[in-house]
């Protein structure tokens, strides 16, 4: 979506412009960390707010300007994100006891 955003509104060809390429690296690394993982809900459904107040109004204006765009541009995607709002809240993954504690 981000490429989207950067592509329709600063007009870039194939590299991200630096402030987007800031924004995909910190959603990035805050969604690694998300504890929900593949069990996640949409951002806008998810109890925990992983990202700072500032970053999430820029990610909110990506969304804005991309998602409906997203169908036409790449529809598997698309269609995976509609079906991933479809949760009615965060399922939150089993802890492997192999990899925990005793």
């Amino acid at each position: 979506m981000i490429g989207i955003y950067c592509r329709d509104l600063h007009g870039t060809k194939a590299d991200l412009c630096p402030a987007c390429l800031e924004l995909l690296t910190y959603s990035t690394e805050r969604l690694a960390q998300c504890p929900f993982q593949q069990g996640k809900t949409t951002c806008v459904r998810c109890p925990v707010h992983c990202f700072r107040p500032v970053m999430r109004g820029k990610i909110q204006a990506v969304m804005r300007l991309a998602g409906p765009r997203m169908p036409y541009r790449h529809p598997l995607l698309a269609l995976c994100h509609f079906l991933d709002s479809r949760r009615s809240k965060p399922v939150k993954p089993r802890e492997d006891p192999k990899k925990g504690g005793t």
